[in-house]
């Protein structure tokens, strides 16, 4: 919009100018005639009239329609023309008409006009000319009228692309659901031309990802219900091995059951989402408390750092997951002590799961939060599908948020949530 008033307010300049560079022309010459036809009147009187009645008839003629005539003596200081394009073409004119030896000047005895000066025989004579007969006046009707269009034409670009930019907000608030995992609404069909198959586009890849998704879920879903039924009759059947010659198999085989048994949960919970569930107002302290409460009954001592209470919108359950994935994260793979903090900013709300561990190189920070990424160090040793990081980014991106992996100065690993402040 500021692009399209500044072209215009250009353009009308630009007109204007044009306008007065063609107009300044035809107006100069109609002005210099105009001159020299009163100083060849002025001058055929005089030499008409008898020497004895030259003087009454100056003064006769001084003040005849505002135009005076003076006596001239060319020994007077006379100042030059000023540098106005449309004046000195007005002089150059007179002095092609009248003689170059004309002098010409508009202000002198500090009485505005133009001043034209002319001969008869060894008497010289000044003619003044008012300036209203000279000059035109400044057309402020021109002004007005193209005020007029430029507000007519701003209103009409307004107009325009308000219809352009509507469907193209829409198109980028969708794109950007889309690419957080959201199912967006939509897009209308029937905006600009130009943009309706855009539109259409958008909807028919937006349906068949939809699609994608729910079959892919499906599938999974069955596989891993196809999965996990063998795998509980394996556990079974090694709870059911004797304790004298498998005892020292036992253990191993079923942490490995139950492994196999995790790593199939992680792939339900990356594939089917948590786009459903409503967001409520609630206080991140009462999560933290009960992930405290959690992490004791399975026999962790985790310690968390409250912030003072504050609400804000989010999905209960989908957070609770994220916290879950991070602390779990650092136990797995932080060893040692895991420490939670909550704190509060000017725009977010932050929360810091910290752990002792080795930490992470700096070239893999970014890539954990993608889906099945892990590291070949001390990190990667519990094993796990690489599945963690990623479905907890996922719930960050979800609410607007951000996940951070930060390497602590002390030693360990930082995993930052920053959830946005709605005020």
């Amino acid at each position: 919009m500021l692009l399209i008033a500044v072209l215009l307010a250009i353009g009308q300049f630009a007109s204007l100018r044009i306008f007065e560079y063609f107009e300044r022309e035809p107006r100069a010459e109609a002005t210099a005639l105009q001159a020299v036809t009163v100083v060849n009147y002025t001058r055929a009187s005089l030499i008409a009239s008898q020497e004895n009645l030259r003087l009454a008839l100056l003064s006769e003629l001084t003040g005849t329609e505002g135009v005076r005539v003076y006596s001239a003596d060319f020994m007077e200081e006379i100042a030059p023309l000023p540098k106005d394009p449309f004046i000195n073409l007005v002089a150059d004119k007179i002095r092609a008409r009248l003689g170059e030896a004309t002098i010409i000047t508009v202000n002198h005895y500090g009485i505005e006009g133009l001043w034209i000066t002319f001969s008869i025989g060894m008497d010289d004579f000044w003619v003044v000319i008012p300036r209203f007969h000279v000059e035109r006046p400044f057309p402020w009707q021109w002004l007005g009228w193209g005020a007029l269009v430029l507000a007519l034409s701003l209103l009409g670009g307004y107009v325009l692309t308000f219809r352009i930019n509507r469907p193209l907000n829409l198109l980028v608030t969708a794109a950007n659901q889309l690419r957080n995992g959201e199912r967006p609404e939509r897009l209308p069909e029937d905006s600009v031309s130009e943009l309706r198959e855009v539109s259409s586009t958008f909807n028919k890849m937006a349906d068949s990802l939809a699609e994608l998704d729910a079959e892919r879920t499906m599938i999974l879903a069955g596989v891993s219900h196809d999965i996990r039924t063998p795998l509980a009759r394996l556990r079974l059947a090694v709870e059911m091995l004797p304790e004298k010659e498998a005892g020292y198999l036992k253990d191993g085989m079923v942490k490995d059951i139950a492994d196999m048994d995790n790593i199939i949960h992680q792939f339900l919970d990356f594939v089917k989402g948590t786009e459903g569930e409503p967001t409520q107002m609630t206080d991140l302290n009462t999560l933290l408390q009960a992930l405290q409460e959690r992490q004791a009954r399975a026999g962790r001592n985790l310690v968390i750092e409250l912030a003072p209470t504050y609400f804000i919108p989010i999905r209960p359950l989908a957070m609770q997951r994220l916290l879950d994935n991070l602390v779990g994260n650092a136990y797995n793979y932080g060893g040692g002590q895991v420490r939670v903090t909550n704190r509060i900013t000017a725009s977010y709300v932050v929360i810091s799961v910290l752990d002792s561990g080795p930490g992470i190189p700096e070239s893999h920070l970014e890539k954990l939060l993608r889906p099945f990424q892990r590291l070949d160090t001390a990190r990667s040793n519990a094993g796990g599908s690489g599945l963690g990081l990623a479905i907890a980014d996922r719930i960050a991106k979800l609410h607007h948020g951000k996940l951070e992996l930060l390497n602590r100065p002390e030693g360990g690993l930082e995993a930052r949530l920053s959830l946005p402040i709605v005020n």
